[in-house]
């Protein structure tokens, strides 16, 4: 496929990006949304995934896709925020910018980062805050995700130490600011652009041109992104073609009200009374997944029923993943893998069991990482606005038929 026709094959599909407003009234959370038709029509470079909107790209990944710690390219979810997205990037003439307080603004090409500098690779997951916000109500502002906002794979790059080093810093430089190829529509609002402290910066953060052994697909960020392992995906600048480096934080909409969440223990806030405090979301909640059964599966009576997952946090790392199937009376584990892949990664679960009696049956499915945090029950976790880091015990609700 030519890159330049890329959007000509895109073809409207039914439904529009959710966007949620609030109402007045108890503020709660409950299990996600989980039953979303998936498309009938594919984007370029993915299959089928349930669809919000086609201008800009917002797909879901379907429960059934995490069962694995990999999630392939072209079932990996989109998320952009502003419709203009270049319809052609020529990866020969392509070019990441550097400027501000550095020693020497340069402008590196594709080839170069992929001939001149020291090659990595580091899996790591990539989760949108805001996953799973139909877990909040009232209804949250922003794209009504479902559980599917999230996907691990295998990035390659180089490490951003070593872009920033060509470039050299100047001793008072202090923030980078990161900014992509996608544009508003009006003038007056205001581009996509994050912010990262120096001081956060590690050897982990790269800039990304392959996923999983392939070059990136244009919807998840072609031909360059950034990678910010452990953080939610908004830091993860896609199409990312210039970075800033300033003495001082800037007053951008996208880092002083947007993607925040309120400063207090419980993170949460009424929408009565929202939280005047508030500090940007950041490092991911521990979570896990059931990807198989899915919820109105029916399985055998008095046959063993082998259920898969996966669980992940922000790069602490799993210690267990647990199932139960009496509404959390009692828990039992479940077998991990190896954790080859790393702490950013997804670790993949399973656990066999055999029900039995006939009806419905509803699994609950919650990781502890080595930290000690657990996942919370939906009913434990406070609402906040803008409908992020919900990380809920997840449930599926099967059949057992005779």
């Amino acid at each position: 496929m030519r890159r330049r026709d890329f959007f000509k094959k895109a073809i409207a599909v039914a439904g529009t990006a959710a966007v949620g407003t609030n109402v007045t009234k108890a503020a709660q959370t409950q299990h996600p949304v989980d039953n979303r038709k998936v498309s009938d029509i594919a984007f370029p470079q993915k299959r089928p995934l349930i669809t919000y909107s086609d201008r800009p790209p917002l797909l879901e990944t379907p429960r059934e896709v995490f069962t694995s710690a990999l999630t392939p390219n072209d079932l990996f979810f989109v998320r952009w925020h502003m419709p203009m997205i270049p319809t052609y990037i020529n990866p020969n003439k392509f070019s990441l910018h550097i400027n501000g307080l550095v020693n020497h603004e340069i402008k590196i090409s594709l080839n170069t980062l992929k001939t001149d500098f020291e090659q990595v690779e580091l899996t790591a997951v990539l989760q949108c805050g805001g996953n799973n916000r139909t877990a909040f109500k009232p209804t949250a502002n922003g794209i009504q995700w479902g559980v599917g906002a999230m996907g691990c794979a295998k990035w390659k790059g180089v490490r951003l130490k070593d872009v920033l080093h060509k470039a050299g810093l100047k001793k008072e430089a202090a923030w980078l600011g990161f900014n992509g190829e996608d544009k508003a529509v009006y003038q007056e609002t205001a581009n996509f652009v994050r912010e990262l402290d120096l001081k956060e910066l590690t050897d982990d953060i790269i800039l990304a041109y392959e996923m999983n052994g392939e070059d990136l697909p244009y919807l998840n960020g072609y031909p360059l992104r950034l990678i910010i392992p452990g953080f939610y995906s908004d830091s993860w600048i896609k199409m990312i073609s210039n970075i800033t480096v300033t003495k001082e934080r800037q007053k951008l909409h996208f880092m002083e009200h947007a993607y925040r969440i309120p400063d207090n223990a419980c993170e949460c806030e009424t929408p009565e009374k929202l939280a005047t405090k508030t500090k940007p979301i950041e490092e991911m909640n521990i979570n896990s997944l059931i990807g198989y059964p899915i919820s109105g599966t029916k399985v055998k009576n008095n046959a063993e029923l082998i259920v898969r997952g996966v669980a992940f946090d922000g790069g602490h790392g799993i210690k267990k993943v647990e199932l139960s199937t009496d509404n959390g009376v009692t828990w039992k584990e479940a077998k991990l893998d190896d954790s080859t892949q790393g702490r950013y990664a997804y670790r993949s679960f399973s656990y066999a069991f055999t029900p039995k009696q006939s009806g419905t049956l509803t699994i609950l499915c919650r990781a502890t990482n080595v930290k000690g945090e657990v996942q919370p029950f939906a009913k434990e976790i406070g609402w906040n606005h803008g409908g992020y880091k919900y990380n809920g015990i997840d449930e599926v609700i099967i059949e057992v038929v005779s």
